[in-house]
């Protein structure tokens, strides 16, 4: 009797300090939760309201809020009892935003594009004078093409500015695109649509969430886009993948267009973009 005594005691002891330890983990996970829970409001939210977003009683979430408070990562309103983002949490979000470089979030992207369907692929900003290429990842065998980085493409013939002009509400690139329209020769022209085509354009890529092309900017080429945005829902840049024609298929649902998709919506998350982009005015 005594020895199983023993035994227990020895067992208990051997496990106290891993069930310590898995209290300590929970018990920051369920923190963490809080605190997530806290920016997922919008930075600010009563107690009740915190405690059914995350599916704990009021009274846990409390003690953890109390926790937070002590650290500085939260801070509650004196007059209207709700909870907020603290000094040390701006302070963490500060450090993460200098990190969130627009072209550091694709740099891998574009090389698993690369590396996946054996493809052309770059990421484009809106500069000065139009959307600009500024890295660019080609395959074994290249596509033999007429942009570098560097380059400038269009705003209406090339996916890559067809996704800036839909999704970026900004006059100077609507004035830039109505300039391409004035100047478009007989060729470019059939491609077009209705009556507005710059307006046609634009609801196209709203309603998909991206662009894609066949021969109408390069002749033999197509290409597919999507858009990455910035922590404030405004695209910063494109990612593009592109191919002869023969053998690159863009369609939207297609596998390029899939995997485009997913790394650009994945590269907007590492820029701190978590909602569903709001469409841009017509």
């Amino acid at each position: 009797m005594k020895h199983a005594q023993g035994k227990q005691a020895e067992v208990a002891e051997i496990l106290a300090p891993r069930q310590a330890r898995r209290s300590r983990v929970q018990a920051v996970e369920t923190g963490m939760a809080v605190l997530k829970g806290l920016s997922q409001l919008g930075g600010r939210g009563s107690l009740k309201a915190l405690a059914d977003h995350v599916g704990q009683s009021p009274a846990k979430v409390h003690r953890y809020l109390a926790s937070l408070i002590d650290e500085g990562l939260v801070a509650q309103d004196p007059v209207s009892q709700q909870y907020y983002l603290g000094a040390e949490a701006i302070q963490i979000g500060i450090a993460a935003m200098r990190q969130a470089d627009p072209l550091r979030a694709v740099d891998l992207a574009l090389v698993r594009l690369r590396e996946a369907h054996g493809v052309t692929c770059f990421v484009a900003v809106m500069g000065n004078h139009g959307p600009t290429i500024i890295k660019m990842e080609e395959p074994g065998l290249p596509v033999t093409i007429n942009v570098r980085v560097g380059s400038v493409l269009p705003l209406m013939w090339s996916a890559t500015g067809r996704v800036f002009l839909g999704l970026l509400d900004d006059t100077r690139v609507r004035q830039m695109a109505q300039d391409e329209l004035a100047q478009a020769n007989a060729a470019r022209r059939p491609g077009l649509k209705g009556r507005d085509p710059i307006g046609q354009v634009c609801r196209d890529v709203r309603k998909h969430g991206m662009a894609m092309v066949r021969d109408t900017y390069l002749p033999g080429i197509s290409a597919v886009a999507a858009p990455v945005y910035a922590h404030g829902g405004r695209v910063c840049s494109v990612l593009t993948a592109l191919g002869a024609s023969g053998g690159f298929d863009p369609d939207l649902d297609g596998p390029v267009a899939r995997s485009l998709r997913l790394e650009a919506t994945a590269a907007s998350a590492r820029l701190g973009f978590t909602a569903r982009p709001a469409t841009a005015p017509t």
